[in-house]
């Protein structure tokens, strides 16, 4: 008997509750916890660099490469280790993020420890040391919980209802990093070495706190009969990968916006901190960030049981595009004027981001109908490499393109050239990577509302059949 055929879901009422508010919550607490440090990192981590460590941007971008590609091959690894691991009483992914967690929060503290009148070379190998195995670490907690999605529930509304609860997650953790953090990191306008620690360590509090809770309110119903699983090596599974059309466009697309919203947060720093001279304004965009992820979770079930996942999609990264595009040909705008109109763009990659978390689901399926295989951990470990590759791509670019245009940490003020090169990068970039991304999901990625309703009536068949 086939994987897929085995992949079966134990009987709710017998010896699990059902699905219901208990698991979205505690969903949405596994990546509450994620992006405490994520967001703490993606958006602040290169100014502490720059401007506490006193590294030169473009150094700081190699590092951010290398460690991102290192995190790549993390991820494929901890995904394959993962799927040979056999389910426990507590499931397969849910004790790793128990395990995991205290080592990762540890680690993201040490990454914002700062050493008085130590060399250059100290400081970039102490950067090193500490953001890569942080990064490696963070593999062992977001893999799993990423791969779990999939065996809480198998309807795919309420895959959908998971993606959103996992988005609201993040924006809550984004509300807090965004709007309390720059109140306690910066100092009269300046990165602060005690603020940073002392904000790093209140953050992975509470980052481990929510990773327990998501721990303990979630359950794993879909649970694979391991007796009768037959043995895959690698070269099998890429080989059904690369059949997997959805996926092999989801990931370009997913690659393309991890690389525009990594550099939308590092570029938006050095954008209010010397462009519009208020590093403290970005505590308004952080608040307006998630304002408008909350007006829109609500209507993405509604939208998506109407319209379909890729349509909804496509749809709010259209807008944003557009948006970015408009602030470009306004440079003169003051810095309100500025977070008025880029909160239409957060409000249309925010409704994006609220629903890509299901596509992941949606290409774990399809990869277990075209191949008979169920491998959610290999399938969304590839997705995340993926994701990890666009931030190095990212951070390898953004310190290059903020050393380009002329930054100098040393300056009072950076020169009226380098002001115009970071508000370029802060619009123009965007606008064009998110409608590339744009005109991928609409005329490249094959699962439209109709052929993933399709592809969810094939499968079950397919599974009753083997």
């Amino acid at each position: 008997m086939g994987q897929s055929a085995q992949n079966l879901e134990k009987n709710s009422t017998a010896e699990f509750r059902k699905f219901g508010m208990k698991d979205k919550i505690g969903y949405m607490f596994g990546d509450w916890g994620n992006d405490f440090f994520f967001i703490l990192v993606a958006s602040f981590l290169m100014v502490y660099y720059t401007d506490v460590y006193q590294l030169n941007p473009a150094v700081v971008g190699g590092l951010f490469f290398f460690a991102r590609l290192w995190d790549a091959v993390a991820d494929i690894s901890w995904g394959r280790f993962i799927d040979t691991r056999k389910a426990g009483k507590n499931g397969k992914f849910r004790p790793w993020i128990f395990r995991m967690a205290f080592p990762l929060v540890i680690v993201g503290v040490l990454m914002f420890v700062h050493i008085p009148g130590m060399s250059n070379g100290f400081y970039l190998a102490y950067a090193y040391v500490t953001y890569i195995l942080w990064g490696t670490l963070y593999s062992t907690v977001n893999i799993p919980y990423g791969s779990m999605a999939s065996v809480i529930t198998g309807d795919p509304v309420e895959r959908t209802a998971l993606s959103s609860w996992r988005t609201l997650g993040a924006n809550l953790a984004g509300l807090i990093i965004n709007v309390v953090g720059p109140m306690i990191l910066f100092v009269n306008n300046k990165a602060d070495a005690n603020h940073f620690l002392l904000g790093a360590i209140i953050f992975g509090v509470l980052a481990l706190a929510c990773y327990i809770a998501c721990y303990k309110l979630t359950i794993e119903r879909i649970v694979m009969d391991e007796t009768s699983k037959p043995k895959v090596n690698f070269g099998q599974t890429m080989k059904g990968l690369g059949k997997n059309r959805p996926l092999i466009w989801f990931l370009i697309a997913s690659l393309l916006f991890m690389i525009c919203f990594m550099l939308i947060g590092a570029v938006n720093v050095y954008l209010f901190k010397d462009y519009f001279g208020n590093a403290k304004a970005l505590s308004m965009v952080g608040l307006l960030q998630s304002a408008a992820v909350f007006v829109g979770m609500p209507m993405v079930k509604p939208l998506v049981a109407k319209f379909g996942k890729k349509e909804v999609a496509s749809g709010g990264i259209l807008l944003a595009a557009l948006v970015y595009g408009v602030l470009y040909l306004l440079p003169n705008l003051t810095g309100t004027q500025f977070i008025g109109i880029l909160t239409i763009a957060m409000f249309g990659y925010g409704i994006f981001n609220l629903v890509i978390w299901a596509f992941v689901t949606d290409v774990i399926d399809y990869h277990e109908y075209i191949t008979g295989l169920r491998e959610d951990g290999t399938v969304y470990s590839i997705y995340s490499m993926a994701r990890k590759i666009g931030q190095a791509v990212a951070g390898g670019l953004g310190g290059a393109a903020i050393a380009a245009v002329g930054y100098n940490s040393t300056l009072q003020a950076q020169t009226a050239e380098t002001l115009q090169g970071i508000h370029t990068l802060a619009t123009l970039v965007p606008a064009i990577a998110l409608a590339v991304v744009f005109l991928i999901i609409v005329f490249l990625y094959p699962l439209n509302k109709k052929r993933t309703a399709q592809l969810t009536i094939d499968l079950a068949e397919k599974r009753k059949t083997n």
